[in-house]
């Protein structure tokens, strides 16, 4: 849309604003989400942008100049408009909202819901799958704490879920009293959940009461005498004081809260976490908010909040802020639907409180500068690879993008390709590609799948599919001269010109084409640098990380032709339907070769359906 048209079509749009609560969404010129906003009056709120005269900040201004249309959400009330705008946030990621950024994927603690619940660590804990304990600050911690908890109580060593009927024999861990032998039929679920109730008030913090209950049962066992049972219980108890011992006491009252401390400069705003529950702290976590450098530190952590709540799965009943925030009233109104109890939000002036606060605070300035570092270091790595990987190799233009290739298989079979990007030095993940190789030679044939994946690559360019139309400035091959001809191959047959080259595993030689011979192969410079020159590292992690990409892969197709069918990853494909078109077509092959209106045929199918169906297995 023009820019004059696009200012025309704004206005017509704030003409139509209604007076009540919701969400707008700002769009730019191509459709993409610029923004994403809520109010108690969309038309006051919205309208308040665009008044002549309005005193913005840089990054608003900005935003008003690129707005090209408006859409709004109404809902009944500003709790429902909270909810709203964090999910449209964490769906569209718009660049003008301040986003919340934690480069870790933090560890938890997951106690399943399950007849016989197991206690495992995860990364991603999953909503519905059991009660969820963290983050914690270190795998290494979480390892710590399972292994304390394993060795302490009788829980299921194995890691797998049982019913609770015999399924096997008890093996060994049962001999030693470690696990009561669910999968033999051997566990009493009452005795068994009752473990769990104090697996879970020890992962709460609550090990003091934890261990009353411990001295009372090994009391009980000891006047009944019971002396083996009774030392086992002494050692639990001995275990967890260990723990205590180890624990800092922040508090006095036992309580459970979440402190929060914020530090804005020019770079930014760096939050810092303290957990503390059953007055010990128990943990820390660190974040920063991108696009917050123009935020007062009242906006900073207001955002932080809606954002980091919305995700968390579990919500304290107190929690420390440093400033007060606008919207107070309705985050805890918020919060407390999600706690199913109620939470109390507080800006302490003086007391313990306080001190948590400043102690948070002294961590937050430590976390900007430790974030400054970082970022001076990876721009300064950035700098000198692509300048040192331009000058070693002679590339026409910095290389900026660089793409990585790699091939998995397994004497041919289930073979796919991997296709994984670094920008400015960085990985870009939302840009790497997979593809499922349909070369299936009866002896593996690596060359031709390497020609394969980049063909399909550049013809997805040509055809200008938006998940393909940057060209990289450099790509580099896993692989000697074989791979790399085989990629040179396919760029010259459909003309493009994108520099290249190939990276030995084992001497770390970088293979570079020079001029092309008439057979159609080309003469190849080798090119050594330092092993831990900047250049070199850049494409060995490139190399590496499409090799961990296409193993990844590879062995998710394995398992699925193993254990089902492809069609199970396609939305919207059930058993039913996955058997009718197999029944149809007899294979996943002659569907792939079908055509829309064949596939629409198969009874509860649709067009829209056979569409998707075919790209998903033609396109991968």
């Amino acid at each position: 849309m023009p820019p004059k048209e696009s200012e025309a079509h704004v206005q017509e749009r704030l003409k139509a604003l209604p007076k009540t609560p919701g969400c707008y969404i700002y769009r730019g010129q191509k459709g993409e989400v610029l923004y994403v906003g809520k109010a108690v009056n969309l038309r006051s709120r919205v309208r308040s942008y665009f008044q002549a005269g309005a005193q913005h900040g840089i990054r608003i201004a900005r935003l008003v100049q690129k707005v090209s249309d408006i859409e709004w959400i109404v809902v009944d009330s500003e709790v429902e408009a909270l909810v709203l705008e964090c999910n449209l946030i964490k769906e569209h990621r718009p660049p003008f909202n301040v986003r919340l950024r934690d480069d870790k994927s933090y560890p938890y603690i997951v106690v399943t819901k399950e007849a016989f619940p197991r206690v495992l660590f995860t990364r991603n804990p999953k909503k519905g799958s059991g009660r969820t304990f963290g983050p914690y600050t270190s795998a290494f911690s979480v390892r710590d704490t399972l292994q304390l908890l394993h060795k302490t109580f009788p829980l299921i060593p194995c890691g797998k879920s049982w019913s609770g009927k015999r399924e096997q024999r008890p093996c060994l861990y049962h001999h030693i009293g470690q696990c009561m032998a669910p999968c033999a039929g051997l566990a009493d679920p009452a005795a068994y959940s009752e473990v769990i109730q104090q697996v879970e008030r020890f992962l709460q913090g609550k090990e003091a009461g934890v261990i009353e209950d411990l001295e009372a049962e090994m009391e009980a066992a000891a006047e009944a005498m019971e002396f083996e049972r009774a030392a086992v219980l002494r050692d639990r108890i001995q275990a967890l004081r260990n723990v205590l011992e180890k624990q800092k006491v922040l508090t006095d009252d036992g309580g459970d809260r979440d402190v929060v401390a914020v530090v804005n400069d020019e770079r930014g705003a760096a939050i810092q976490m303290l957990y503390v529950r059953n007055g010990r702290l128990v943990g820390q976590r660190s974040f920063m908010l991108d696009g917050s450098s123009e935020l007062s530190p009242t906006e900073s952590v207001q955002e932080f909040v809606k954002q980091y709540y919305s995700e968390v799965p579990e919500v304290p009943r107190e929690i420390l802020l440093p400033v007060e925030i606008e919207e107070r009233r309705i985050v805890e109104q918020w919060l407390r639907g999600r706690r199913g109890a109620a939470v109390s939000i507080e800006v302490p002036q003086k007391g313990a409180n306080m001190r948590l606060l400043d102690l948070a605070a002294q961590n937050a300035e430590q976390a900007l500068k430790a974030y400054a570092l970082e970022a001076e270091q990876k721009e300064r790595f950035a700098e000198q690879a692509v300048g040192q990987l331009s000058e070693a190799l002679d590339l026409p233009t910095p290389a900026l993008r660089v793409e990585g290739y790699d091939i998995s298989n397994i004497q041919g079979t289930a073979p796919v390709g991997s296709m994984v990007v670094t920008e400015n030095g960085e990985a870009a993940r939302a840009e790497y590609r997979r593809f499922r190789i349909k070369f299936n030679p009866e002896s593996p044939n690596d060359f031709a799948m390497m020609n394969e994946v980049l063909m399909r690559r550049f013809r997805r360019h040509l055809d200008g599919d938006e998940k393909f139309a940057r060209l990289p400035d450099l790509i580099m091959i896993d692989g000697g001269k074989g791979q790399l001809h085989a990629a040179l191959k396919a760029r010259d047959d459909l003309g493009l010109t994108v520099p290249m080259v190939g990276l030995a595993k084992k001497q770390e030689i970088i293979y570079v084409p020079t001029a092309r011979r008439e057979d159609g192969d080309y003469d190849y410079r080798e090119v050594i640098l330092p092993l831990q020159s900047p250049g070199l590292l850049l494409l060995r992690r490139l190399r590496d990380e499409a090799h961990r990409f296409a193993i990844t892969f590879h062995r998710k197709v394995r398992d699925k032709r193993a254990h089902g069918s492809v069609l199970d990853e396609v939305p919207g494909i059930g058993p039913r339907r996955r058997r009718l078109l197999l029944r149809t077509f007899g294979s996943v092959e002659a569907i792939r070769r079908s055509t829309p209106e064949e596939l629409a045929a198969v009874p509860t199918m649709t067009r829209n359906l056979a569409e998707q169906i075919l790209e998903f297995l033609r396109v991968e």
